[in-house]
C-alpha cells in the first residue's frame, strides 16, 4: 500500500514497514537507525536488512517506520531516495554499534564515493539512548535530523 503525501513524497507500507515486536528485548540500550539508499531495488534492500539484522544477535529489532520516497538533497542530481527508520535494543555502546553498522552497510555493497551520493544502503544512528556524542567519527543525536522530511516524517510513525 502507499500512500502520497504530496507530488515529493510518498509512504509506502511494505512487509516488515512498519513492523512492531511482539517479544520484549533483554537488551540494554535503545538506538534509532536511519536507513537510505536510491541504487536497485531499495526496498527489497531493506526486506533483506530487516532479516539480516533479525539474524545478527547484536541488535532486536523493536519497531520500524513505513518508508518514504522523498527527493534528494545536498546532491541532487541523481534519483529519489527510500528512508525509513528501525529502532532497535542492542548491548553495544555507541561506537560499537557504528562499527556494526558500517560493516552491515558494506555486506550490501555500500560505496561511499563522496558525500551525499548515490547508495545502495546508508545505515544512520539518529538516537541511542538519551544521550549526546560529539566526536569527528560519531555525532549522536544525528546532525540536521530535525531538518530532514525524510527522518522527520517517518519518526511520526515510530
Amino acid at each position: 500500500m502507499k500512500k502520497v503525501l504530496n507530488k515529493n513524497l510518498t509512504l509506502y507500507f511494505d512487509k516488515n514497514y512498519p513492523h512492531i515486536a511482539v517479544k520484549k528485548s533483554k537488551k540494554n540500550h535503545t538506538a534509532t537507525l536511519g536507513i537510505g539508499g536510491n541504487i536497485g531495488n531499495t526496498r527489497r534492500r531493506f526486506q533483506k536488512l530487516f532479516i539480516y539484522l533479525q539474524r545478527s544477535g547484536a541488535v532486536d529489532i523493536i519497531q520500524t517506520s513505513p518508508i518514504l520516497k522523498n527527493p534528494p538533497f545536498g546532491y541532487i542530481q541523481q534519483k529519489d531516495f527510500y528512508n525509513a527508520l528501525i529502532v532497535v535494543k542492542t548491548d553495544l555502546n555507541p561506537i560499537n554499534l557504528l562499527k556494526f553498522v558500517l560493516r552491515v552497510e558494506q555486506f550490501f555493497k555500500r560505496d561511499r564515493h563522496f558525500e551525499n551520493s548515490p547508495r545502495t544502503l546508508d545505515i544512520d544512528i539518529i538516537f541511542f539512548d538519551k544521550i549526546s556524542i560529539n566526536r569527528k567519527d560519531l555525532t549522536i543525536p544525528h546532525p540536521h535530523y530535525h531538518e530532514r522530511e525524510s527522518v522527520l516524517i517517518p519518526l511520526a510513525y515510530i
